[in-house]
C-alpha cells in the first residue's frame, strides 16, 4: 500500500470527536475503498466505534495517542505539551512518509504552529496560507488565504498566487488556472502598495498559470478566475460573509415557502429544483481548508461539522496526497526566486495565531 493512499486522522479533533470523525472516515471509505486510515486518540473510545463500521476496520490501523489537544489550548501550549497528542501523532506520520495526508476537525492554531513545527516549510515558501474551494457561476473556485496570515507583503501573495494555483491543478483539476488578486478595483493603480507590487511580478513572471489581474468582491461569486488571491484577515472576512450569505437565502426561502398553502404548494412543485440548490451550497460538500506550503499535506476540517463534512475534508486529503502538487509548484517556486523582480521591502507582517 503506497503511503499516498494512507490518511492519518486526528480521532480526537473536532466538537463532536471521536463519533463524528469515525463516521466521517466511514462514508469516505464507503466512496474511496482504496483508501486507508492510521486511526490516532483514545483507543478504548474508538475500538467501540469502529465495530458499528465492519467495512471500516479493515481499512484501518489504530494507534493509540494518551493525550488531546483542547480547543482552548493556545500554539504556544499545544507545542509544550503535544509529545503523545493524537494530532501531534498524527502529524508525525506525514513526516515518517507512513502517511501522504493527515486531517483534523481539531484546534486551528494547535494545528498551524505543530504542523509547521514538525512538517517545516517547502523551499522558498515563507510562510503557510489556508486555502479551500466554494461553487461559483463557472463552477468552483480556490481562495487564500483564509486566515494564517492576517498581513500580506508582496512576496507572501505571489507565493500564495503559484501555491493556490497548485491546488487547483490537484483537487479542481484545471491544468492551466487563472489566478486573480483580489483588490478594490481592476485598475492597475488601485490598492494597497503591497497588492500593486505583488501583481507586477505576477505580470512580468512565466509561471505555470495565468494571472487575470486584479479581481473584485463581484468577480468572485462569478468565478472569474480559478484562484482569488488575499491576505489572510480580508480571505477569513469573504469567507465567513459568504456561509453567512447562504444561511440567510436558505433561512429566507424556508419562510418564504412556509407563508400560505399556496406557498406550500410551489415548494412541493419546486422540491427537486430547491434540493439541488441546497446540495450546491452545502458548506460541507466544500468543507477541508489545507494548509499549503509545508513539507506534507495538512487539512483542516470545520471543529463542528458532521460526518458529511468530514468525508470531504478527507476526500481533500486524497485529492493531494494522489497529486504531484508539491513537484509542480517547485518550477514555479523556482521562477519567483531567481528570475522575477523582487517585491519591494514591506513592513514586517503579523501572522495570525
Amino acid at each position: 500500500m503506497s503511503a499516498a493512499m494512507v490518511i492519518a486522522i486526528d480521532a480526537m479533533g473536532g466538537d463532536h470527536a471521536p463519533e463524528m470523525v469515525i463516521d466521517g472516515a466511514a462514508l469516505a471509505h464507503s466512496r474511496m475503498p482504496a483508501l486507508r486510515f492510521q486511526l490516532f486518540g483514545d483507543e478504548a473510545r474508538i475500538q467501540p466505534l469502529l465495530a458499528r463500521h465492519p467495512r471500516l476496520r479493515d481499512g484501518v490501523e489504530m494507534r493509540h495517542a494518551a493525550h488531546a489537544i483542547a480547543p482552548t489550548d493556545k500554539p504556544s501550549q499545544a507545542l509544550r505539551k503535544s509529545a503523545q497528542s493524537s494530532m501531534r501523532l498524527a502529524i508525525e506520520a506525514v513526516r515518517d512518509g507512513q502517511a501522504g495526508a493527515v486531517v483534523s476537525a481539531g484546534n486551528t492554531g494547535a494545528l498551524m504552529a505543530l504542523a509547521r513545527f514538525v512538517l517545516k516549510m517547502q523551499p522558498g515558501v515563507d510562510r503557510p496560507a489556508m486555502v479551500s474551494y466554494f461553487p461559483t457561476a463557472r463552477g468552483e473556485s480556490a481562495l487564500l488565504d483564509l486566515g494564517a496570515n492576517v498581513e500580506c507583503d508582496a512576496r507572501n501573495l505571489v507565493q500564495f498566487a503559484i501555491l493556490g494555483a497548485g491546488f487547483a491543478r490537484s483537487v479542481l483539476g484545471v491544468e492551466r488556472p487563472t489566478v486573480g488578486l483580489l483588490n478594490v478595483g481592476a485598475e492597475e493603480l488601485k490598492g494597497h502598495e503591497e497588492v500593486r507590487a505583488a501583481a507586477q511580478v505576477l505580470r512580468e513572471s512565466k509561471f505555470g498559470f495565468d494571472f487575470h489581474g486584479f479581481v473584485e468582491g463581484d468577480d468572485i461569486g462569478a468565478g472569474t478566475v480559478d484562484v482569488v488571491v488575499t491576505d489572510g484577515f480580508t480571505g477569513n472576512a469573504v469567507l465567513k460573509a459568504t456561509e453567512g450569505t447562504a444561511k440567510l437565502i436558505s433561512s429566507f426561502l424556508g419562510l418564504a415557502f412556509r407563508r400560505s398553502w399556496v406557498s406550500m404548494l410551489g415548494y412541493a412543485l419546486a422540491k427537486p429544483a430547491l434540493d439541488s440548490l441546497r446540495a450546491k451550497l452545502d458548506p460541507r460538500h466544500y468543507n477541508g481548508a489545507l494548509f499549503l506550503g509545508l513539507n506534507g499535506v495538512v487539512v483542516k476540517s470545520h471543529g463542528g461539522t458532521d460526518r458529511e463534512g468530514f468525508a470531504s475534508a478527507i476526500s481533500v486529503a486524497a485529492d493531494m496526497a494522489r497529486g504531484d502538487f508539491n513537484e509542480r509548484i517547485h518550477a514555479d517556486l523556482d521562477v519567483f526566486d531567481h528570475r522575477s523582480p523582487a517585491p519591494p521591502d514591506a513592513p514586517p507582517v503579523k501572522a495570525a495565531s
